[in-house]
């Protein structure tokens, strides 16, 4: 019996571009300091590149297989959750921050349909 998810590709690139705007905003906005600021920073330039490059709707350039993305989207997820309580002291002022985000964006990862054919058919 195959699972059908509920994000489709449309929604998981407009939901990619929020997690880039959340994770540039946080420093600022929530104050998120030190390490913690700079991994901010360098998540919102990563999932920026790779929702731009990846082979979804609303992608600058079909570069990089959805199977990669998805891959990469839910090994971060993990990393999420687990840095701020493996690190305390260096992510301290992020360590709820990282949590929240890693659940969010394993709900979405799990919600979606990574297969290429899925993608290339709506291309």
């Amino acid at each position: 019996m195959e699972r059908r998810k509920i994000i489709c590709d449309k929604i998981h690139g407009v939901l990619d571009y929020g997690v880039v705007i959340i994770f540039a905003a946080a420093p600022s906005e929530i104050g998120i300091v030190g390490m913690s600021a700079v991994l901010c920073y360098a998540l919102a330039a990563t999932q920026l590149a790779m929702t731009l490059f990846s082979d979804m709707p609303l992608a600058a350039r079909k570069l990089i297989p959805m199977r990669v993305h998805g891959f990469i989207e839910i090994a971060v997820s993990l990393a999420l959750i687990a840095v701020g309580w493996i690190f305390p002291g260096l992510f301290a002022s992020g360590q709820l921050f990282f949590t929240l985000m890693g659940a969010i964006v394993f709900c979405v990862w799990i919600s979606s349909d990574f297969s290429d054919q899925q993608f290339a058919a709506r291309a």
